[in-house]
């Protein structure tokens, strides 16, 4: 993992970026303008990428917030990722199995570092809703499996070395043991 908030390199925040940049552009082209929908999943995309953001910023004084911010980011994938789930069903559309054919092309387009939306603007363009819906959630759940493995990490580390003040407390007794000496 990189240093603490430097969170441009971290995988999760550039999936979460362009879950944020897909449904965007989603919700503003297929959902109605007033429709709380459209406003909630844009905010909880937008909160997923920012979250991961703070929480990468924060980890420079508190790895404890690091984990809370980063947890919330994942809480908000999740709502968009049932928002994404909702929309295709209330339609009456297909929901693509997890080893379809359009998802494994999702999963294989997804491994491209980094994945922006200028890669998938063609798709975006030229496929109906159903399409880019299920490709969405397909994003999701990539970027969820990524934002699993930092938080597994992240509570490693800070089991392993404590947060702030714990270090901070290793560092003051080991002065006072050196002064001693």
């Amino acid at each position: 993992m990189p240093p603490r908030g430097d969170y441009q390199t971290l995988k999760s925040f550039q999936k979460a970026e362009l879950v944020y940049d897909l449904t965007f552009r989603f919700a503003k082209k297929y959902l109605q303008r007033g429709d709380r929908t459209m406003d909630q999943m844009i905010q909880a995309a937008r909160s997923g990428k920012k979250n991961i953001l703070e929480g990468s910023k924060a980890g420079t004084a508190s790895k404890k917030m690091e984990i809370k911010l980063t947890s919330v980011a994942r809480a908000s994938l999740e709502e968009v990722l049932d928002d994404f789930r909702d929309y295709l069903r209330v339609r009456d559309l297909k929901i693509s199995e997890k080893d379809s054919r359009e998802a494994l092309y999702v999963r294989k387009l997804g491994r491209k570092e980094p994945l922006v939306f200028e890669d998938i603007r063609e798709i975006f363009e030229t496929r109906p809703p159903e399409v880019i819906a299920n490709m969405a959630i397909c994003l999701i759940h990539q970027t969820n499996y990524l934002i699993d493995r930092q938080l597994e990490r992240l509570e490693k580390d800070f089991v392993q070395e404590g947060g702030l003040s714990e270090r901070m407390t290793r560092a003051r007794l080991e002065y006072r043991r050196k002064r001693k000496e």
